[in-house]
């Protein structure tokens, strides 16, 4: 009767400190976290031996299968499930948070744009649906990843994708959020040089930010290690024209670009690209003047070409 007093004791003054030890252990990474009633619902009776830890990963590869075939099935709930149950059993495996979002803010909404059955407003409805589960997965991704310079890089291409931007309301919102995440990114210290170029692109679509835009494309093409890209020159050259539109047009094309040929088909296509909601200021004023001194005809003349309007569920659907 006194060992057994005395084994109780031990143990109850040993469980604040395993306790502790195991919150610790949960956030170096080193043990996973304890898994949820909802996660045992979802997997059944291996849920006692799962939870242990040492069944994790290989029960996450499995539903990753099952969730292929619910994908190749379109069976979308059954896919946004299994990835619900995936990420419960291993939360710091990138691909498939990674994964996950796609099938719902890609797959799933293009199933729904193109190729349902259901009536049009049901279609926009799921379609719109499907890319917030996206950007919430991700979201989520985040949260349990922070220092994950992939995800927050992906969270910024969803936020800021021409095709997707329409279901997230505001698109300037959207794109500074973008920005934000690509921000982030690019702070962890191991991101891509892309993905501060990225950032820039996002930022310069904010509207009022322009003078930090400037900033930090003028950064970007100084930090290059080779010839930047033609969004680049074309955005250097918006925003250096934006706080003064009074200024020689032509030394401002000299200043930027190799040649006034390339900046009349960097130009011209930066005008074109409305669907991308990158600015224009000043681009038609620039464009009017090379094609003059590149006799191009007014027949010919980019600025007479159709622009292409920003992608409109209303009109999708």
């Amino acid at each position: 009767m006194i060992l057994c007093f005395a084994v109780l004791m031990a143990g109850a003054l040993r469980l604040p400190f395993e306790r502790t030890l195991t919150v610790e252990l949960q956030q170096a990474n080193l043990l996973p976290a304890k898994l949820e009633v909802k996660t045992g619902a979802r997997i059944g009776q291996t849920f006692s031996a799962v939870s242990l830890g040492g069944l994790r990963t290989l029960v996450a590869t499995f539903l990753n299968l099952r969730a292929f075939a619910f994908f190749s099935e379109q069976r979308w709930e059954d896919v946004a499930e299994s990835y619900d149950t995936i990420v419960d059993l291993a939360p710091r495996t990138r691909y498939y948070w990674d994964t996950g979002s796609w099938h719902q803010a890609y797959n799933a909404a293009s199933y729904y744009l193109y190729e349902s059955d259901l009536p049009p407003l049901r279609r926009k409805l799921a379609w719109r649906e499907s890319i917030l589960k996206g950007r919430d997965f991700l979201e989520r991704a985040i949260q349990n990843n922070p220092d994950d310079w992939q995800l927050l890089e992906a969270l910024g291409f969803l936020l800021s994708d021409a095709n997707k931007i329409a279901a997230f309301g505001s698109p300037g919102e959207s794109y500074e959020k973008a920005y934000e995440a690509y921000k982030a990114a690019v702070d962890t210290g191991n991101a891509r040089a892309f993905t501060e170029r990225a950032a820039l692109y996002s930022l310069a679509r904010v509207p009022g930010r322009e003078t930090e835009a400037l900033t930090l494309a003028r950064k970007v093409e100084k930090d290059l290690d080779h010839a930047g890209t033609p969004t680049l020159y074309g955005l250097l050259y918006v925003l250096e024209y934006y706080p003064d539109p009074n200024q020689d047009v032509m030394k401002l094309v000299d200043t930027i670009f190799e040649s006034r040929k390339q900046a009349y088909e960097i130009l011209g296509n930066q005008w074109l690209r409305t669907r991308d909601h990158f600015p224009v200021h000043g681009i038609a004023r620039a464009i009017t003047l090379l094609e003059a001194e590149l006799q191009v005809s007014e027949a010919q003349s980019v600025l007479k070409h159709k622009l292409q309007s920003p992608m409109n569920p209303e009109e999708e659907f």
